[in-house]
């Protein structure tokens, strides 16, 4: 009986024991939360290609703020490019841009009344100082009324397969804020919303579409009507800028936005040795839970870290890659029973360099073979890579990694003497395989 107890005494020893030992090993930190952000959504993706290098959350609704002021922007140099505005274009206040310009809890320029103002002058405020007034008015002259630009937001949206997004004003504004003249059809007390996924995909478009609104969005600080009784100083709220109070090496841009319903937003993009990244932020708060600029910033300079420190854009499958178990396809009525086939274009996208080599080709054939005349570079599938292990985001389109298969050399069609020869040989060869199948069948 002794020895049973001194038995159990000892399991139960060694299973206290394991258990404090494994209860001061944290579990291994999964891949939305070991950044350690305390925000409510992030996302990180590469400019360039769209990948998706991180995200947290991503998919869920919320509120954006001032991060809205992206679309005006975009709905505004697509309109500068189509020649339906021009920066030179004079707009006049109305009473609506007026009454929101002399709020300077806002974040405005005040506008005369009686004034009139460039396009460009109301895009610079708007683009650096976040300028809510000067959003309406962009609004205004785009489309006559902030209702009608809401239109133009939603098709815009629609056009970038955007998600989960609503849009109720230009500026990011509540709608209590805009003194009873919210547009038509939205609710007293509505506020733009969106997942961090669109955001991103939204930045990703207008940089594509619009490089040129970094050369506003990297203005640290710029003196509005300069030379003028109404001269204001404008100081960029993206405080990662150069000289700037959180500056990060390479940011020059893009939008921040902060209301007391979406708290502290930032979309960010900084470049680095030809190297660009998009990170978005939404709802940052610092360790007291207490949301903050410098908790935005905090946030995004790890995404930043993370994305400059860790990845790189790595070539994947080079271009001519041949799949060893399928070199050729066949062709028929052909001077060749055969063409060799391989990956047109090279695929390259940040990876961790660690996680290179879990990325594996896979080859989609359309057409196993093929009838003459061949054409070189005839497309007979694609080569589709796969992530053998581990989580990948894809990319921010929605898009494979993929490239075309195709033929790399021509085959010509057979001469109707040849062709005629293959006839009988097909011909036989069909017939024998018959005759063997019935006798195979006998017995």
């Amino acid at each position: 009986m002794k020895k049973i107890m001194n038995t159990v005494l000892r399991i139960s020893l060694i299973s206290v024991l394991l258990i404090s030992i494994f209860a001061g090993v944290p579990a291994k930190a999964s891949a939305a939360t070991d950044l350690g952000l305390t925000v409510d959504a992030a996302i990180l993706i590469d400019a360039d290609s769209g990948k998706i290098l991180y995200e947290q959350n991503a998919d869920t609704p919320l509120g954006i703020a001032s991060m809205t002021k992206m679309m005006t922007e975009y709905l505004l140099l697509d309109a500068i490019e189509a020649g339906t505005v021009t920066w030179e274009q004079e707009y006049r206040v109305t009473d609506y841009t007026y009454r929101m310009s002399q709020n300077r809890a806002l974040s405005n320029v005040p506008l005369r009344a009686d004034g009139s103002y460039t396009i460009r002058e109301l895009y610079e405020a708007m683009a650096i100082y976040s300028a809510n007034a000067a959003t309406v008015a962009i609004a205004e002259t785009i489309a006559g009324t902030e209702t009608e630009f809401l239109k133009l937001m939603n098709k815009k949206a629609e056009e970038l397969g955007l998600e989960g997004y609503k849009f109720v004003n230009s500026s990011g504004l509540n709608n209590a804020d805009l003194f009873g003249m919210h547009p038509v059809g939205t609710g007293v007390e509505d506020e733009n919303v969106m997942p961090a996924k669109s955001v991103a995909k939204l930045a990703y478009h207008l940089l594509k579409d619009h490089p040129t609104v970094i050369d506003t969005s990297k203005i640290a600080k710029k003196t509005f009507r300069e030379g003028t009784d109404d001269a204001i100083e404008m100081s960029n709220w993206n405080f990662m800028l150069p000289g700037l109070v959180f500056q990060y090496e390479g940011v020059d841009g893009l939008k921040t936005g902060t209301t007391n319903f979406a708290g502290h937003c930032f979309t960010g993009t900084a470049e680095r040795n030809g190297t660009r990244l998009i990170a978005v932020v939404m709802k940052a708060v610092d360790a007291n839970g207490q949301g903050s600029y410098k908790a935005r910033f905090d946030a995004t300079a790890k995404l930043f870290d993370y994305g400059f420190g860790q990845f790189s854009k790595q070539e994947i499958i080079p271009a001519n890659y041949t799949f060893k178990k399928q070199k050729t396809v066949k062709v028929t009525k052909g001077k060749e029973d055969e063409v060799a086939i391989a990956v047109k274009e090279p695929i390259s996208f940040m990876v961790k360099s660690s996680e290179k080599d879990l990325y594996k080709p896979k080859l989609v054939l359309d057409k196993e073979s093929l009838e003459a005349d061949v054409k070189k570079d005839t497309v007979v599938g694609k080569v589709v890579i796969e992530r053998t292990e581990g989580t990948d985001y894809g990319f921010i389109d929605g898009k494979e990694f993929s490239s075309d298969v195709v033929t790399t050399a021509a085959v010509e069609r057979a001469s109707g003497f040849s062709l005629f020869f293959q006839g009988i040989g097909n011909f036989f060869g069909n017939l024998w395989g018959g005759i063997t199948d019935f006798v195979g069948g006998l017995f």
